[in-house]
């Protein structure tokens, strides 16, 4: 679509001058137009203002400044439920679904088609139907909508958020990092949908820091930095490397220098360690001043690894050991719970870190002293001084945007969320150091600052695992990557001798043997009846 074309749309929503402040301004004199039939990128670091704006949009957020309008008439809904009743909606990352019902019963929770006028009397029959054709929209055909939500994996729960937002008429659709957790399989579809949206006139707003995947859905950019919108252009015209200086600041390269580490003797030691199909017989170790990636498809065991390590799985055999001082031959602990690996030094960053990593309704401060409670207590009673200077100390070494140890985590961007979580952690002398999925929803920016901490630990001689699904960020940081692939860890492969291609390939190793087992097994038994 050329610029000619795009001013011959017409705008179905615009917002000017829009603002907002808390404790700090988040968000100043912002002013957009969308338009019918087309896809608008929003895209910032961390912190930028999008999901304030977003929200905004969407009824959740009321502004401080500004004005908006739909279909050219004052726009200034009070509520979520009053923007979708306008044909504004909005997808977040948080979903808004009831794990306890079914499929069927989340997408028209507040219209469940009734039989005849009889109050209470669910017609199921029509509730089934409406459910297959809604979830078809998104290609969820194959699940039954009797199925309860909760029984769904994260990438199926989102696209039955997706698709209770396409119900009814729909105007404006707002995606906020909408593939985070979807299979690839899943972001065709829902692009595919996307560009049924935009035929029917929809305007959409996607939000998200997947530079390729933005390229490939929008037509226009809007990029976000510190509040302020900097910058508005057609998305052809703009390259991966140039969107990214305008929303750090500054120009980021693909290399990162890491600093000058001493890698030492080994200080983390995992022998045979099995849960029954989902990890099998894995076995390596990680010298101190080492970042070790672990790569691998998604459901080859990875999360599940950690999780056995930091015993908050219980395994089926193997052993965790560490080296109990610098230079000495790791010697076997036992982790029945992550109490046993923390007492022992064994830090873990979840993937969920809203789910799992933090307490969202409490402060910075709360969130930081959890795992450090003797450091900020005084005879049994925390002590608000020590806990406070305990996590400004974070904030000011994670660079976390905030107002303060006393602002509430679940205020904070995803990115600086992430902070709080590994703050936590540099707060306590753990010596090993567990990430799972580390940046995954970061912005580009702190994605480097992150990589930047992580090279600053693994100075001062700690064990770092690394376990990602961006292969590029783990050839990027990493010392080794060990490939897991149906449970097992078919590789470790060193930094001057790995290939993207060799890393691949042991990814799929494990589900090519074990397709192979299957078929001989098939054969013999063929044999044997014949």
């Amino acid at each position: 679509m050329d610029s000619t074309d795009h001013e011959a749309l017409p705008a179905v929503l615009s917002v000017s001058g829009i603002g907002k402040t808390y404790a700090e301004p988040v968000l100043a004199d912002v002013s957009l137009s969308l338009r019918a039939g087309e896809v608008l990128a929003l895209t910032g670091e961390n912190g930028a203002g999008k999901s304030t704006l977003s929200k905004i949009i969407g009824g959740l957020v009321e502004p401080t400044a500004g004005t908006m309008r739909l279909g050219g008439a004052p726009y200034a809904p009070a509520s979520r439920t009053e923007a979708e009743a306008l044909g504004v909606r909005m997808v977040m990352q948080e979903l808004n679904l009831l794990p306890t019902l079914s499929v069927a019963e989340n997408l028209f929770l507040n219209r469940l088609p009734r039989v005849g006028r009889l109050p209470g009397w669910i017609d199921r029959r029509k509730l089934r139907e409406d459910a297959r054709h809604a979830m078809a929209q998104v290609g969820l055909d194959a699940i039954d909508p009797d199925t309860l939500v909760g029984e769904l994996g994260i990438g199926h729960q989102q696209m039955v958020e997706i698709a209770r937002n396409l119900i009814d008429d729909c105007r404006v659709l707002i995606l906020d990092e909408p593939t985070a957790m979807l299979t690839a399989r899943e972001v065709d579809l829902l692009f595919e949908q996307i560009d049924r949206l935009k035929a029917r006139g929809v305007a959409l707003v996607y939000i998200s820091h997947r530079l390729e995947e933005l390229a490939r859905v929008a037509e226009q950019i809007a990029v976000l930095r510190d509040g302020r919108l900097v910058h508005v252009d057609a998305m052809a015209n703009l390259t991966s490397d140039e969107i990214v200086t305008w929303m750090v600041g500054r120009e980021l390269g693909e290399q990162i220098d890491l600093g000058v580490r001493s890698i030492g003797a080994p200080l983390l030691k995992v022998e045979r360690l099995s849960r029954g199909k989902v990890v099998r017989d894995v076995s390596f170790e990680v010298r101190a001043g080492e970042i070790f990636g672990v790569s691998g498809l998604i459901g080859a065991g990875r999360t599940e690894l950690m999780r056995l390590i930091y015993g908050a799985d219980q395994k089926d055999g193997g052993s965790v050991a560490l080296a109990p001082a610098p230079g000495t031959p790791p010697a076997p602990v036992r982790i029945d719970s992550p109490s046993d690996a923390v007492r022992a030094g064994i830090a873990l960053i979840t993937e969920d870190r809203k789910g799992e990593g933090l307490l969202l309704p409490q402060p910075i401060a709360a969130n930081v002293s959890l795992g450090n409670i003797g450091s900020v207590a005084r005879h049994g009673v925390v002590d608000a001084k020590r806990e406070n200077a305990l996590a400004q100390k974070q904030i000011d070494a994670m660079r976390i945007r905030s107002s303060g140890p006393g602002q509430i985590v679940g205020e904070l961007s995803g990115g600086n969320q992430q902070k709080v979580v590994i703050g936590r952690w540099l707060a306590r002398d753990c010596r090993v150091l567990l990430f799972d999925e580390p940046t995954r929803g970061i912005d580009v920016g702190a994605k480097f600052d992150i990589y930047g901490l992580m090279g600053a630990l693994a100075r001062e001689g700690r064990a770092l695992v690394v376990v990602s699904s961006d292969l590029r960020e783990l050839m990027l940081i990493c010392d080794r990557i060990g490939v897991m692939s149906a449970g097992s860890l078919t590789g470790v492969f060193e930094r001057d001798t790995w290939t993207q291609d060799a890393l691949l390939a042991a990814a799929f190793a494990g589900y090519r043997s074990r397709e192979a087992l299957l078929h001989d097994l098939d054969t013999n038994e063929a044999g044997s009846l014949s």
